[in-house]
């Protein structure tokens, strides 16, 4: 059973045909907080995309561009205290209208080159968003203005010191 996505946009991809489309997605209050629960964030504000989708028939492949904004809060890791931040990230995805996707459990050279093969549930452009913030957002939040302390700046302060003076002694 799969679960619904927080942020769903599916795309039509027989209206495409072998064009380019522009859409504008924008998060409704509940999807912000489906999707903050997902990434594991203090909390979303708002999250906006500009996306363009352009069909390549040479290549065979579908080509999504754009940009995401998100307006996000963390806990800083120095600091400890929660932080808002804006986000302003490039959307960038290649899909393989031929290729399919590897049978489970085979491990395949990954080329970063090729397309990737279009997922079999198909294109949803709101989960391509939601995948490009979760690559954006810093894994270790730091709050603009926060400073280490003191004892954490110092040099000769550091975890194993004291061992690496110990081995320094001779015996």
């Amino acid at each position: 059973m799969t679960t619904p996505l927080e942020f769903s946009r599916p795309f039509n991809l027989a209206r495409l045909g072998s064009g380019q489309e522009r859409h504008r997605l924008t998060a409704e209050a509940a999807e912000c907080e489906a999707v903050a629960d997902r990434l594991g964030l203090d909390g979303l504000h708002s999250l906006t995309a500009e996306v363009t989708v352009t069909a390549e028939p040479a290549s065979q492949t579908l080509a999504i561009s754009g940009w995401l904004e998100a307006d996000v809060t963390r806990t800083c890791v120095v600091t400890l205290k929660p932080f808002r931040h804006q986000l302003h990230e490039p959307l960038a995805q290649r899909y393989s209208l031929t290729a399919e996707a590897e049978a489970e459990g085979e491990v395949a050279d990954i080329d970063p080159e090729q397309p990737d093969p279009l997922p079999d549930e198909g294109l949803d452009l709101g989960e391509e968003v939601v995948q490009h913030l979760s690559l954006a957002l810093d894994p270790y939040p730091r709050a603009p203005d926060a400073q280490l302390p003191v004892a954490a700046q110092d040099p000769a302060a550091k975890p194993f010191a004291a061992l690496s003076a110990w081995k320094a002694k001779p015996s």
